[in-house]
């Protein structure tokens, strides 16, 4: 049978050969530039930004231009040279660059949050390898000049609090131009930014002083949200920022036991749910989760660090939402928020990216179309109606 194959392959003309061929070239480079970067225009071209409640549609320019489009995105853990495999790095760089730079085009935001933890191994990396990891993250995550791009700190990023050093902690802010207790003021929207690493309460000299930040700047909003015939000697002479209810935008989340009340199809698995939470490592300390709420009375906090969602109430009116991990390598279903914000609200919207398992399946499936189609082309594979008629003349013939 392989003999009779071999010399019918062998027969044929060398230019249906050489179709067949291009064909086959044509079908698996069709598969790989849809699952490698066409996938991404098509799944995020479908979010769309949100209303802000009670206002008028986006569309209209007056509410578009008074409006601040928000991406939020979280945990990206760029691969470093102890722990990523090249293969691993190359991989996940290419699917967090295409599903950013395609959500860049598609949506058009003003500004873009990244939660903290960009690198993976911030907190051991050397000055080379920090480099490296900065130059490469510069590339995948480069931003054109109408929008924005602002990065908190997270524990990859410099350590947890037992490995956090100045040195690190100062090395992030030089390429980031962050700061904790730092007050980002965009169409009268205030986002105020806190080093959650530092809010361990031990009067380290990095916790010290970035309370001390934190403790200004709550002074500052207090003051200016304060009516103007409002009599307040503490607030003579104080620098006036907008009247607007600041957005906590931190790495840590505030303190909750665990992700048992947490929802959806991106919150933790069911095994991982009732876990409880250890203070100052999974979430922030009692403590110092009550002193963000009394010195910013926020009416939004944003946080990372769990790798999934979830929605939380403190107070019973101060919304928090965990962002999931913007990685594969930490998700099959990365996604990222998008916020329409104004100084008196907001409204936020999920947009997720390709699950990763629908991407194999995609490449699975045409593996096996691309066996079956040299089969049948080599006629080791015989059509079934072929081969019902050879069935059925052999059975006259008996």
């Amino acid at each position: 049978m392989l003999s009779s194959s071999s010399t019918t392959v062998k027969n044929l003309p060398v230019k249906k050969r050489l179709c067949f061929l291009l064909k086959l070239v044509g079908f698996v480079s069709s598969v790989f530039i849809f699952c490698e970067f066409l996938i991404y225009y098509v799944v995020i071209f479908q979010c769309r930004w949100p209303e802000v409640k009670g206002g008028a549609p986006m569309g209209e320019k007056e509410t578009s231009a008074s409006v601040l489009k928000a991406m939020i995105l979280a945990d990206t853990h760029l691969l470093g040279e102890i722990k990523g495999h090249w293969f691993d790095k190359l991989r996940r760089e290419w699917q967090m660059e295409r599903s950013f730079q395609t959500a860049l085009w598609l949506l058009q935001p003003d500004i873009v949050f990244i939660l903290g933890d960009v690198f993976d191994e911030g907190k051991w990396s050397s000055p080379q390898a920090w480099a490296d990891d900065v130059r490469r993250f510069r590339k995948m995550f480069k931003c054109p000049v109408s929008t924005e791009l602002v990065v908190i700190v997270g524990n990859h990023d410099i350590g947890f609090h037992y490995e956090m050093t100045t040195y690190k902690v100062n090395r992030f802010e030089k390429v980031f131009n962050f700061t904790s207790g730092k007050l980002i003021t965009r169409k009268g929207v205030n986002f105020v930014l806190v080093n959650s690493v530092a809010m361990e309460g031990d009067g380290c000299a990095v916790c010290s002083t970035s309370e001390a930040k934190l403790v200004a700047l709550s002074h500052k909003l207090n003051c200016s949200l304060q009516k103007p015939n409002h009599s307040n000697k503490r607030c003579t002479g104080v620098e006036k920022l907008p009247a607007s209810e600041p957005i906590l935008l931190q790495h840590y989340p505030l303190y909750r036991k665990s992700d048992a009340e947490c929802s959806g199809e991106d919150s933790a698995p069911p095994e991982e749910k009732n876990i409880p939470f250890e203070e100052k490592y999974d979430v922030l300390s009692q403590e110092a989760s009550q002193k963000l709420i009394w010195w910013f009375h926020p009416r939004l906090i944003l946080s990372g660090h769990t790798h999934s969602a979830c929605e939380v109430l403190h107070a019973g009116k101060i919304p928090e939402i965990s962002v999931p991990s913007f990685s594969w390598r930490n998700r099959n279903n990365p996604s990222f928020i998008m916020g329409s914000i104004t100084p008196t609200d907001f409204s936020l919207q999920k947009c997720f990216l390709p699950c990763e398992s629908r991407v194999f399946t995609i490449y699975c499936a045409a593996g096996a179309l691309f066996v079956i189609l040299i089969l049948a082309h080599v006629q080791l594979l015989t059509p079934p109606f072929y081969f019902a008629q050879r069935l059925i003349s052999k059975h006259k013939a008996v």
